[in-house]
């Protein structure tokens, strides 16, 4: 990739923009679905992770439609900045948290030098997303649950929604997107069929 594809343009900063805002309401109301469904989980509580995967979407949508260096990062941390503004009941550690999983799925796009952005592409975004976000809850929110009851078990399962759910939803969703023609001022939209 060289400079002049690395730079962002103005169209780049607006769509970006557009699927932060989009997913940072999605994950002020993600949320409530969250607090809604624990119940349901109370047969063993790490399986709700399994509904995890949603809030790691904008990063690997972010890296696929614009596919420039801090795509994925940018998606992420202003969706996780919107959720927070809109009240959040995790509050403003939402925010760091987002950084950490934009940077999961910064780092399988860099692996590929942004020049790769197919359906396996995406599901390692996915996974290092969750990757990502498993640590961080790991070391933040999980700290005082069980090792082997909980935690191991809430890593596993997030990493394993996040693959499906971000990364290969994801790419479903930014193909179905392309296909509407949408895209057709970026790569993604270009080649429709490439994605």
């Amino acid at each position: 990739m060289d400079n002049t594809t690395k730079r962002w343009r103005t169209i780049d900063i607006v769509v970006a923009s557009v699927i932060a805002v989009a997913f940072g309401v999605i994950f002020w109301a993600w949320g409530l679905v969250w607090s809604a469904t624990e119940g349901a989980f109370a047969f063993f509580p790490p399986a709700q992770t399994l509904l995890y995967g949603v809030w790691l979407m904008p990063a690997v949508i972010g890296g696929l439609v614009i596919r420039k260096p801090g795509a994925a990062l940018y998606c992420e941390t202003v969706a996780a900045v919107l959720s927070a503004l809109l009240g959040s009941q995790w509050a403003g550690t939402v925010i760091p948290q987002g950084i950490v999983q934009g940077i999961g799925a910064e780092l399988a796009f860099a692996a590929f030098r942004y020049r790769s952005f197919r359906l396996p592409t995406a599901v390692f975004a996915g996974a290092l997303t969750g990757l990502s976000a498993a640590l961080f809850d790991f070391f933040v929110w999980n700290v005082d649950y069980a090792l082997t009851d909980y935690r191991i078990p809430y890593a596993l399962l997030t990493i394993v929604s996040a693959t499906v759910i971000a990364g290969a939803g994801g790419w479903l969703l930014t193909r179905a997107l392309a296909n509407t023609g949408v895209l057709d001022r970026f790569p993604a939209g270009r080649n429709r069929a490439l994605i």
